[in-house]
């Protein structure tokens, strides 16, 4: 009777189990993976933001498939490109849903990096879509292993996707990776698509990218949205650029403003609060990117008095990879330090290739955060 496109009945694990025992307890979790920055105490311009949301024209239904034409032009502003290239969506997630829709017949396949945010699966299932993975390698900061990627593309492979800076990785497009990938889609037909969502949130000295909005040679599509611009993710508003060659950049526009239409997703209250939205960025991303930095230069130092723990590079996002030693497995270190009162997220979360890795959210409070890891160096 139901669909099997993916596993609906996903089975507990024996840490979210533990997780569950130590609640009922009633005792202490140091949650180190804390990613809603609406939770995690930062200083939001409440009455400037819900002044947005008086526009009486908010109570008028005057559906417009691909956004209002004002919300579109506020958000290209951001970009430097015309508000004709860009769409608006619910969110990032839509928008890759929306993408595979327009790129990917059933059977289909795109390639994804690996280790990466583990929704792509989901995402692309629902749509019937196969995930193929290429893999990030480290060396003192992360790259793409090209020979993998290009040996995974078939005559059904659709697109490629970046995550500039990756989650959880924190690293950036390098332009040389750029120009790879350039070349690799145009000889074998494929799009590219660029998730930018974490792009503001820069931790490192240099960047390589910020943004492929600029890409013109091949078909180019790039996402971002108020969930991580703004910290505001139940504002439900993510956006698509489309770059590329006229002629097919045009038909792509096209044909998602017909998928746009039958869905008629985003809400138009908040596109009418996108100008109070987007005059509150500055103040929250300053908050935001200045507890990232606090977070992980206390990190990095108390990494230099370890002996059991390595920090590996980042260069932007809001998560960082301690390397632990493989006389544990990933779970095992995951659950000990679970029963010490500390939460961490194990590699494998993230598809990591080898074992131990563990993620810590750098995103958590700063006391929280200290406490927690003066318990996992102890």
């Amino acid at each position: 009777m139901f669909s099997q496109r993916i596993a609906f009945h996903l089975p507990r694990n024996s840490i979210s189990d533990a997780i569950a025992r130590r609640r009922e307890a009633g005792m202490a979790i140091l949650d180190l993976t804390e990613s809603n920055p609406t939770r995690a105490g930062f200083d939001y311009p409440a009455a400037e933001i819900l002044s947005g949301f008086g526009n009486p024209e908010s109570l008028v239904y005057d559906p417009s498939s691909n956004g209002l034409p004002e919300a579109r032009g506020r958000v290209a502003d951001l970009y430097g490109v015309a508000p004709e290239r860009l769409v608006l969506t619910a969110s990032s997630s839509e928008a890759y849903s929306w993408l595979f829709k327009l790129l990917c017949d059933p059977g289909d396949q795109v390639l994804t990096p690996r280790p990466s945010y583990p929704l792509f699966e989901y995402l692309a299932g629902l749509e019937s879509v196969e995930v193929r993975q290429y893999p990030l390698r480290y060396d003192n900061g992360w790259f793409i292993d090209f020979d993998p990627l290009v040996s995974s593309i078939t005559e059904r492979t659709r697109a490629i996707v970046v995550v500039t800076p990756n989650n959880p990785t924190g690293s950036y497009l390098k332009h040389w990776e750029l120009d790879r990938l350039r070349q690799i889609c145009a000889k074998n037909n494929l799009a590219l698509i660029s998730d930018e969502v974490f792009a503001d949130y820069q931790l490192g000295n240099e960047v390589s990218l910020r943004s492929l909005s600029g890409v013109d040679d091949v078909l180019t599509f790039c996402l971002g949205g108020l969930s991580k611009m703004v910290g505001m993710p139940q504002m439900k508003l993510g956006w698509i650029v489309c770059n590329g060659p006229p002629g097919v950049r045009e038909e792509a526009l096209a044909r998602i403003d017909l998928i746009a239409d039958n869905f008629l997703s985003v809400g138009t209250p908040v596109q009418y609060a996108l100008p109070q939205l987007l005059a509150a960025r500055e103040g929250i991303q300053k908050q935001i990117i200045d507890r990232l930095k606090r977070n992980l230069e206390w990190l990095k130092a108390q990494m230099q008095r370890n002996r059991l723990f390595r920090l590996l590079a980042i260069e932007g996002g809001w998560y960082a990879i301690l390397q632990a030693p493989r006389i544990r497995s990933e779970e095992e270190w995951t659950l000990d330090l679970l029963d010490r009162g500390v939460l961490l997220q194990p590699g494998y979360f993230y598809d990591f290739e080898s074992e131990a890795y563990l993620v810590v959210s750098l995103l958590t409070s700063e006391d929280t955060f200290r406490r927690g890891i003066a318990i996992v160096v102890d």
